[in-house]
C-alpha cells in the first residue's frame, strides 16, 4: 500500500524538528512531504503538494491553525487534519472539532501519543480507501438502483437518436423529470491502465462516488455510463459554479479512489439539443491533449460557439476538425486519405463525388469562420471562385489539394489560438497592474473580469508567463515595494498598505523571503 503524504506546520523550528526526527514515518505508513512555519505558507504548500494529512499548530503568525482548517475544508476536502496547541483552552478544541479535524493534541507533544493517533488515522484512511473500492458492492448497488431502460434513454438522448417531439413523452414513461431549459453535458474520462481488469467496475465506482459527493445546489442532475466514460446531464442556470464543483471532485476522486480523471463540459442548451452539448464536452476532452495540466475544461473557454452541424457525416466532420485543430500534419493527411479512399471504394457517381467534395469544403469554411474573422478572411479567399471536382485530373490530385488547404487552415488556427491566449494574458496583466494595491485581489476576481474559469486561466497563465498567479502578483508587489523603499521615505507599514498587504508583519515576512533581507535593511543598503 502506498504511503500517505503528511504536511507539518508550526512556527517553532525546534518543535518541527523534534516531530520530524522522533516519528518513524514510513513504519507508520506515512511520508513527510513538507514543512511550513506559518499558516499562510502551509496553505500555499497544501495547494502545491495536496497532502493526505496536515499536522498544524493552533497559534501561528499570518494565519492561525483554525483559519487554515477552514480554508483546507474548501480547497483540500479529503485531507485529515491533526491540531496541536500549548493553550489549554477548550474553546480552541471545540472550534477545531467543528472545523472537521481528526484529532486535537495538547502540547508538549508526546511522541507515543502522536504515534497512536497516526496509527488510528492510517487505519481510517485504509478503511475509507478499501470501502470506496469495493467493486462488488458497487455492482450490486448499480443493479438494484439503475434500470437498464433509463440508462438506454440517457445514452440515446446524448447520441441525438431520440426525435425531439418524443423526448418529453419517453422521459415521463421512464419516470424522468426532464424540463426543456438550461441543460449541459459533463463527460468524465478515467485514465485506466490497460492492464487493469474490471474497468467497468471502475467506471461504476467513479459514478457512485460522484453521486455521493456532488454538493452543488442545482436544479437537476442525472448520471450514467456513456461510451467508456461517466456522463452527467446537469440542469443549471450558471456554468462556472459547475466547473468549480467538478474541479473539487477531480481532487476527491484522486485522493479517495486513486484514479486520475479528466472532465469536459459543453454549453447550456434545451433538452432537445443535449446531443450538441455532449459533442462539445467530447471536444473539450480532446483539447486536454493541447492544454494539459488542468483536469476540467469548458468548451466555452477554448472555442467560440460552433455553428449548426452539417448534414455531412458527423464522425467525418469531428475527425477532420480534430486533426486540423489538435493533430499533426500526418493526422491531417490520414483523415483526408480516409475520405478519398471512401470515394474510391464506394464508386460514387460524379455528382455524388462533387457533393461530397463540397461538404468537405463547407466544413473547412465553417471551421475557419469559427476560428475568428481574420482567419476567415485569410483562409476563405482560397474559395472566392467556385471549385469543382472536375478541376482535378485524379483523386490523388484532389487529395493533395485538400491536404494543402487543411494545413493552411491548421497554421492559421494555431496562430489565432496563440494570439488569443497572448491577448488574454496581456489583459490579465493590465488588470493586475491596476488592482495589485487591493488586498482582496484574487484569481477568482480576475477570472470574473475575464469571463474564464479559474482552472483554465491558471493553466493558461502559468504556460504563458512561467509563473503562477500568486507568484506573479507577489513579484509585482515586491518590485513596487522595493522602488518605494528606495525612492521615498514612507513608513514600511504605509508601503505595505499601498501594495495590498493589510498586515505589515506579513509584508515584511514576504519581502525578506523574496529579497533575503528585511525592508529596513534593504532601504539602508540601497542608500549607502
Amino acid at each position: 500500500m502506498e504511503l500517505y503524504h503528511v504536511l507539518l506546520a508550526d512556527d517553532e523550528d525546534e518543535i518541527r524538528a523534534g516531530i520530524s526526527r522522533k516519528i518513524n514515518w514510513e513504519e507508520l505508513g506515512f511520508t513527510l512531504v513538507g514543512e511550513a512555519e506559518n499558516g499562510a505558507e502551509a496553505l500555499e504548500l497544501c495547494e502545491q503538494l495536496r497532502p493526505d494529512v496536515v499536522l498544524t499548530d493552533i497559534k501561528m503568525p499570518f494565519m492561525d491553525g483554525l483559519e487554515l482548517c477552514r480554508n483546507l475544508k474548501q480547497s483540500l476536502p479529503a485531507a485529515k487534519i491533526i491540531v496541536f496547541s500549548g493553550f489549554y483552552d477548550f474553546e480552541y478544541a471545540r472550534q477545531a472539532v467543528s472545523s472537521g479535524v481528526f484529532e486535537y493534541i495538547m502540547k508538549p507533544i508526546n511522541a507515543t501519543e502522536l504515534k497512536d493517533v497516526l496509527t488510528r488515522l492510517r487505519e481510517k484512511l485504509d478503511h475509507e480507501r478499501l470501502e470506496k473500492r469495493d467493486m462488488e458492492a458497487l455492482r450490486r448497488q448499480y443493479e438494484e438502483s439503475l434500470p437498464i431502460l433509463r440508462e438506454l434513454f440517457y445514452t440515446r438522448l446524448l447520441d441525438g437518436r431520440i426525435p425531439s417531439d418524443e423526448i418529453t413523452e419517453r422521459a415521463l414513461r421512464f419516470g424522468i423529470e426532464l424540463s426543456t431549459q438550461n441543460w449541459t453535458t459533463v463527460l468524465i474520462h478515467i485514465n485506466i491502465q490497460k492492464s487493469l481488469s474490471y474497468d467497468e467496475l471502475i467506471l461504476l465506482s467513479v459514478r457512485a462516488f460522484i453521486e455521493q459527493h456532488f454538493q452543488l445546489n442545482i436544479s437537476s442532475i442525472h448520471t450514467l455510463l456513456y461510451n467508456d466514460m461517466v456522463a452527467l446531464i446537469v440542469q443549471t442556470e450558471h456554468i462556472y459554479p459547475l466547473i468549480q464543483e467538478m474541479q473539487r471532485l477531480c481532487f476527491l476522486v484522486q485522493s479517495y479512489l486513486g484514479f486520475v480523471i479528466s472532465v469536459g463540459i459543453g454549453r447550456l442548451y434545451n433538452a432537445e439539443n443535449l446531443s450538441i452539448s455532449a459533442q462539445e464536452a467530447h471536444s473539450a476532452l480532446d483539447h486536454q491533449v493541447l492544454i494539459g495540466d488542468t483536469p476540467v475544461l469548458y468548451i466555452g473557454d477554448i472555442e467560440p460557439k460552433a455553428s449548426s452541424k452539417l448534414s455531412f457525416d458527423e464522425q467525418d466532420l469531428h475527425s477532420l476538425e480534430n486533426a486540423i485543430k489538435l493533430g499533426s500534419e500526418n493526422d491531417v493527411r490520414s483523415v483526408i486519405k480516409m475520405l478519398m479512399n471512401r470515394v474510391r471504394e464506394t464508386r460514387f457517381t460524379l455528382a455524388q463525388c462533387h457533393l461530397f467534395f463540397l461538404e468537405i469544403i463547407t466544413g473547412l469554411v465553417r471551421l475557419a469562420r469559427s476560428g475568428g474573422e481574420d482567419v476567415e478572411n485569410d483562409f476563405c479567399t482560397n474559395f472566392t471562385e467556385l471549385v469543382s471536382i472536375s478541376d482535378f485530373d485524379s483523386l490523388g490530385d484532389l487529395n493533395d489539394w485538400l491536404c494543402n488547404q487543411c494545413l493552411i487552415l491548421q497554421e492559421l488556427l494555431g496562430k489565432k489560438r496563440n494570439d488569443s491566449a497572448c491577448k488574454t494574458i496581456n489583459k490579465a496583466k493590465d488588470f493586475i497592474s491596476c488592482h495589485y494595491q487591493e488586498s482582496d485581489l484574487s484569481v477568482d476576481t480576475l477570472c470574473e473580469y475575464l469571463h474564464l474559469s479559474s482552472a483554465y486561466f491558471s493553466t493558461l497563465f502559468k504556460r504563458e508567463t512561467g509563473k503562477s498567479f500568486i507568484a506573479y502578483v507577489t513579484e509585482l508587489r515586491m518590485d513596487m515595494a522595493a522602488n518605494m523603499l528606495t525612492q521615498t521615505d514612507e513608513k514600511t507599514y504605509l508601503i505595505a498598505e499601498k501594495i495590498g498587504y493589510t498586515d505589515p508583519n506579513y509584508f515584511s515576512y514576504v519581502f525578506k523571503k523574496h529579497f533575503g533581507v528585511t525592508p529596513s535593511k534593504y532601504r539602508a543598503g540601497q542608500r549607502i
